[in-house]
């Protein structure tokens, strides 16, 4: 069963950084998203770092400070130039993970990059993950490279599936593909993202890696797509895969309990 929600957006504030894709209307106050949890039967969750705040960490981390540490955790968001004790800190502060937001043509970083590998390595001896968040025509030739590097990986919003087929989706086929899918996590969050029902490529998902490699998220605000979703009208639908999904995961990528 699904008790933790492992994809929500939390800011009091919506000053966006220069050159943001976007700006939300509304704050995304922690207390909502406290009462959301409790209306649906959920213990806890993960705040993930909104795109529109760039490496300004701060909102996330001050909403960290106020929540129990053994049933709340983070993903933040910070360039590859990260110092070991900038990690540190934010690992102390109840981050689990750190996220690329790679999304509409951004730059993909260079895994050979030597300041990216140390990067890596940084969240693999921290036991961080990286969560990417990435089309699949984009993510399927990256897969094979960066399961090799070292951390977890965390795969946002199902893959963001490009074909209607999962036989057919680029990032689904790159899946198969792999002989080792031990570091491979999918985030069961966002299905109004992809342009088609996603069912179908939740079950290829759930086969492929198993239902200890899957978390649910909300994706709660919604952003950008505030009209067709809601908290209740996502929990509803997680039902469609709730099973022993997400409790040895949830407790490996971001040790609650």
């Amino acid at each position: 069963m699904f008790t933790f929600d492992c994809h929500a957006h939390v800011y009091e504030t919506t000053d966006a950084i220069e050159g943001a894709r976007y700006r939300p209307a509304h704050p995304a106050p922690l207390t909502n998203w406290q009462s959301h949890l409790l209306n649906n039967g959920l213990v806890g969750g993960v705040i993930v770092q909104v795109s529109f705040l760039g490496y300004d960490n701060s909102q996330l981390l001050s909403a960290l400070q106020k929540l129990d540490r053994r049933r709340f955790a983070g993903v933040a968001v910070t360039p590859v130039t990260a110092s070991e004790e900038e990690l540190d800190a934010l690992f102390a502060a109840g981050i689990r993970g750190i996220r690329w937001n790679m999304v509409r043509g951004a730059e993909i970083p260079d895994l050979q990059d030597r300041a990216v590998r140390t990067f890596l390595s940084r969240l693999t001896d921290r036991n961080m993950h990286l969560e990417l968040h990435l089309e699949s025509p984009r993510l399927a030739p990256l897969l094979s490279e960066v399961l090799k590097t070292g951390p977890d990986i965390v795969i946002d919003h199902f893959g963001l599936p490009s074909d209607p087929d999962p036989s057919q989706d680029p990032w689904i086929n790159a899946v198969r593909k792999q002989r080792d899918l031990s570091k491979l996590f999918v985030k069961f969050s966002g299905h109004y993202r992809s342009p088609f029902d996603v069912t179908a490529h939740a079950n290829a998902l759930l086969e492929l890696i198993g239902p200890d490699h899957i978390v649910w998220g909300s994706d709660w605000p919604h952003t950008q797509f505030e009209d067709v979703a809601d908290f209740d009208s996502v929990s509803e639908i997680r039902n469609k895969w709730e099973m022993s999904c997400g409790t040895l995961s949830v407790t490996h990528l971001y040790g609650l309990s």
